[in-house]
C-alpha cells in the first residue's frame, strides 16, 4: 500500500495516474474527495482530511509500505516553520508508529549551502526532511529548483502586459523543473524497494535558463514579444500580502528569492540522474501557451 498526500495537486495528480496505470494499491489523503476524478475514487482508498492532522495521518499510515509526502502551500500560516515543520510533526510520529518503510518527500535544493540557512520555505523544507528522517524511516528527498508551473501565476500579466515579473536577477541562469518530471521521479522511488537510509535525489530539468532566456523562449512560442522585469523584495512582499499571505510567509518568500539570487539553486552538480527530460520550450508549448490563449 502506497499513501499519497496532496493527490489533487499539480504533482500528486500526475503521480496518482502513473501509479494507478502500473496497478499499484493507493490510499489518498485529501481534504475534499469531490476533487478526485470518479475513476480515481473508484480505484483507490480515500482518507478525508488534512494530512497535517494527527488522527487523519495516523489512520492513513496503518499498513502502509511507503508514503509520498508533500507539505501544502499555506499562505495563511504564521511562518514557514509552521507550514512545513510543525505541519509534518504528526506524520513523523505516524511513520514511526506504523513502521512505514519508505517516504519520498518533495523539498528544495540548497542542502549544505550557506544560502539555505536563511531562505524561508527552503530552510523549513529541509528541516522538514530532517524531521522525517529522525523518525527512523528511510527517506528520499526529491530536491527541486523553481517549478516551470509557477509561471502559470503570470498568465494574466502575459496576456495584458506582455510581461512577467519576479525577484530573480534577469541574467541569472538557474535550473527549473516541470512538475511531470518531479512526479515521475517520485513514482520511480516509491516503486523501488532497494534503497534505505536518508538521501536526496535532485530534479534539475535539462538546462539552466535566466528570466531573459525564458522571456525569449516564451516570445517565440507565443509569437508575440514578451519581456521580463525584476521587482524588488518590498514590491514582491506587498503583492503577496495583498493576495492574503501572512507577513511571515511573505517575508519567507522574499528570503527564498534573495537566496536564489545568491546561487542557492546553482550549487547542485548536474548529473545524468538529476537532469530531467522536459525542456522549458516543450513545457511552454504544451502547458503555458494553451493557458495564455484560452
Amino acid at each position: 500500500m502506497i499513501v499519497i498526500t496532496a493527490p489533487t495537486g499539480t504533482i500528486g495528480r500526475l503521480l496518482v495516474d502513473d501509479l494507478l496505470d502500473r496497478g499499484e494499491r493507493l490510499r489518498l489523503v485529501v481534504r475534499d474527495a469531490s476533487r478526485l476524478a470518479p475513476e480515481v475514487r473508484a480505484r483507490t482508498e480515500v482518507v478525508v482530511g488534512s494530512h497535517g492532522d494527527a488522527t487523519v495521518i495516523d489512520r492513513a499510515c496503518e499498513g502502509a509500505e511507503a508514503v509520498f509526502w508533500l507539505a501544502p502551500d499555506d499562505g495563511s500560516a504564521p511562518s514557514t516553520e509552521v507550514a512545513y515543520v510543525d505541519f509534518t510533526r504528526p506524520a513523523a510520529t505516524a511513520f514511526a508508529r506504523h513502521g512505514v518503510r519508505r517516504v519520498v518527500a518533495v523539498t528544495a535544493l540548497g542542502r549544505g549551502t550557506p544560502q539555505a540557512d536563511h531562505a524561508g520555505p527552503v530552510t523549513s523544507s529541509l528541516a522538514m526532511c530532517d524531521l522525517i528522517a529522525s523518525s527512523g524511516v528511510a527517506l528520499r528527498a526529491v530536491a527541486c529548483p523553481s517549478f516551470m508551473h509557477n509561471l502559470l501565476n503570470h498568465v494574466r500579466a502575459l496576456k495584458e502586459q506582455g510581461m512577467f515579473f519576479m525577484m530573480t536577477d534577469p541574467d541569472l541562469k538557474a535550473p527549473t523543473v516541470a512538475t511531470r518530471d518531479i512526479a515521475a521521479t517520485a513514482a520511480r522511488l516509491l516503486l523501488d524497494d532497494s534503497w534505505d537510509g536518508s538521501g536526496q535525489v535532485a530534479c534539475l530539468g535539462p538546462e539552466d535558463l535566466s528570466p531573459n532566456d525564458m522571456a525569449r523562449i516564451i516570445s517565440e512560442v507565443l509569437g508575440t514579444e514578451i519581456g521580463y522585469r525584476q521587482i524588488t523584495g518590498a514590491a514582491f512582499k506587498e503583492r503577496m500580502t495583498g493576495f492574503g499571505m501572512t507577513d511571515g510567509m511573505a517575508q519567507g518568500m522574499v528570503d527564498m528569492f534573495e537566496a536564489k539570487n545568491k546561487g542557492l539553486d546553482n550549487a547542485e552538480p548536474r548529473t545524468a540522474e538529476s537532469t530531467t527530460a522536459t525542456t522549458f520550450r516543450q513545457w511552454c508549448e504544451e502547458v503555458l501557451k494553451p493557458a495564455v490563449t484560452a
